[in-house]
């Protein structure tokens, strides 16, 4: 169990402003997180491969259709400037 004195470094460290009646529940609580850490530890996960995410989703995949029609030549038709099928744009650096 951690003492008072080690959850005040720890405070100190942190830069976080504790109280000095905060402390004996701050120091049960630290306590508390590390035991469950500790037992975490002691889980042998040799055998388990790391995850970037626990539910590991599965991109969704749709066909690979056209679902819309060309229409180039109407957007073409009402740009300001077109040059070689491209949009021409003022010059924004000079």
């Amino acid at each position: 169990m951690l003492e008072e004195a080690q959850v005040q470094t720890l405070a100190r460290l942190a830069r976080i402003a504790v109280e000095p009646a905060e402390l004996p529940v701050l120091a049960a609580q630290l306590s508390r997180i590390l035991t469950l850490v500790e037992a975490m530890e002691a889980v042998d996960t040799s055998g388990v491969e790391p995850l970037a995410h626990p539910l590991e989703p599965v991109p969704r995949r749709r066909p690979d259709t056209v679902t819309e029609i060309d229409q180039r030549e109407q957007f073409a038709a009402i740009a300001p400037a077109m040059a070689e099928g491209h949009y021409l744009v003022p010059r924004v650096i000079e």
